[in-house]
């Protein structure tokens, strides 16, 4: 679908995020596992637990088929997977540091086999919500977007033990890429004229322009030329913690400089890209 722009194929990046993990993980000292993170209630050890969650849970499902989701009554999604979360982290804190390793750089290439067997522009196992929600994500999306994930408790691990990292331009450049992915429906509110523009730059080396255009009753992603109707830009640290709420709202619109339609640069510095 052309709403969400052009194929992004990460693939080829996830043995080395995975490695970049494995060799930080291998590193800390008991106490540096048991240090706070950015996610309330955990620490490194729950981080790394629920990683390792993500590895079985999408191998499960999207390889082997296998449908073990049970929801509770009424549950909503982003509910059912607190939850789950939640309980997994909990039942793993009876793992050791080293065994939880010892699975990710196990479950990790058979992660990778599968991700290699898949059409990118079939539909996606998982549609990405925040991009979209009423039409289908294609898989290289969905792909994306698992990426971003394990990318994203990665930089919060280093955050938590202060080891800065895996910030290299092609790891932390199609992080930035798959996010932006969700201008659209950042934007998907504010009515404006067929053809109307707004552009979003995110400064720095693993930066970027993106920008999205009104076609047919909708925004979609296009290419940031000409004047557009609002402009936005920020650097690459801002976006990526703006995009998982790693900061907040507010904090992002300090950090960052606007131009041109107040709404459109308010649902832009809004820009979220987790499921909440």
């Amino acid at each position: 679908m052309m709403i969400f722009g052009p194929v992004i194929d990460v693939r080829p990046l996830f043995p080395c995020e995975r490695q970049a993990l494995l060799d930080l993980l291998g590193d800390l000292s008991p106490a540096e596992w048991a240090a706070p993170t950015v996610c309330p209630g955990w620490d490194v050890h729950d981080v790394v637990g629920h990683v390792l969650n993500d590895y079985m849970r999408r191998l499960s499902g999207a390889r082997d088929g296998y449908g073990g989701a049970i929801f509770a009554d009424d549950e909503t999604l982003p509910a059912y997977l607190a939850r789950t979360n939640d309980e997994f982290v909990r039942a793993s804190r009876q793992l050791s540091p080293q065994l939880m390793i010892e699975l990710l750089d196990h479950l990790g290439p058979r992660l990778d086999a599968m991700w290699a067997a898949r059409d990118l522009h079939t539909a996606a196992d998982l549609n990405v919500s925040w991009a979209a929600t009423d039409v289908d994500s294609p898989a290289w999306l969905d792909i994306g977007r698992e990426y971003t994930e394990f990318w994203v408790h990665q930089q919060q691990v280093r955050d938590a033990v202060s080891r800065p990292g895996a910030v290299e331009p092609d790891l932390m450049a199609p992080v930035l890429d798959v996010f932006a992915r969700g201008l659209p429906h950042a934007l998907r509110m504010h009515d404006r004229p067929e053809g109307s523009t707004a552009h979003l730059e995110v400064l720095g080396p693993a930066g970027g322009r993106w920008g999205v255009a009104r076609q047919d009753r909708r925004w979609r992603m296009a290419d940031p030329e000409g004047e557009p109707a609002a402009r936005v830009s920020m650097d690459q640290d801002t976006f990526w913690r703006l995009a998982t709420r790693g900061i907040t709202v507010e904090e992002a619109r300090r950090r960052s400089k606007a131009s041109g339609d107040e709404e459109l640069t308010a649902a832009i510095t809004a820009l979220l890209a987790v499921i909440a």
